[in-house]
């Protein structure tokens, strides 16, 4: 695993069997993300992004290959084996928000810090500095349903964050905002980037993938284009 490198894939490949036929949801897929990097990776339905997605962040296993997370192989694990690394080594940021609705917005945040055994008080105190973080700090005592939409996703980027993960793996984030919001939710992603964050966006719009760094374009469950943006890009989007 080169040095810097948060993700190695080698030669990742998912395949499912329907009756007679194989089929390759991906195919030999072999890519480093190193820290601090800002990625998009893009593609129309059925290109495999979704799939991708699920074996980042460890919710489901390649068929062949090796992945390397924060330095740790996850092909070969268990589910409980799984199940720790993504407490501990990813923030999962969703298109639906996935927050418990009968639970304040101070206790959505402090929930995945329940499964290390962190005392109360200190898991309180960690929750509120990342509310704080993405502008919160006074929406503690209420539930997802007095929000915003925006409120609500950077609630669950508050949740993501407060278990300090190797990577902010985002799926569809601004998928149920409209474009304000989405484009405040984007400016919140470059400022955590510029912050030291490394961070991953499973999206199929072009205007997400033009903030983000780097660019990996998916294809029939393959590589079609792994890219930079340029800076006269970076700098439109900034503004």
């Amino acid at each position: 695993m080169p040095v810097d490198a948060v993700i190695s894939l080698k030669n990742i490949s998912k395949r499912y069997q329907m009756g007679t036929e194989t089929f390759y949801a991906l195919r030999n897929i072999s890519l480093n993300i190193e820290r601090n990097d800002y990625v998009a990776i893009i593609g129309p339905s059925g290109s495999g992004k979704s799939t991708l997605m699920n074996i980042l962040g460890c919710l489901d296993v390649p068929s062949e290959g090796q992945y390397l997370l924060a330095d740790q192989a996850v092909a070969t694990l268990d589910e409980a084996q799984l199940a720790q690394i993504r407490n501990q080594s990813v923030g999962f940021i969703f298109q639906s928000f996935n927050l418990l609705p009968r639970a304040s917005v101070l206790a959505n945040v402090m929930q995945p810090l329940v499964y290390r055994m962190i005392p109360t008080a200190q898991r309180r105190d960690m929750a509120q500095q990342a509310l704080s973080r993405v502008g919160l700090s006074d929406k503690l005592g209420h539930f997802p349903n007095q929000l915003s939409g925006g409120q609500r996703q950077r609630v669950a980027i508050a949740r993501a964050l407060v278990t300090k993960p190797a990577i902010l793996l985002g799926d569809e984030p601004t998928g149920n905002l409209d474009s304000k919001t989405t484009q405040d939710i984007m400016k919140l992603f470059d400022q955590l980037h510029e912050e030291g964050h490394t961070i991953v966006l499973v999206t199929h719009e072009q205007d997400i993938a033009d903030h983000c760094r780097r660019v990996i374009r998916l294809v029939d469950g393959q590589v079609a284009q792994d890219s930079r943006n340029d800076m006269q890009t970076q700098e439109k989007m900034h503004v």
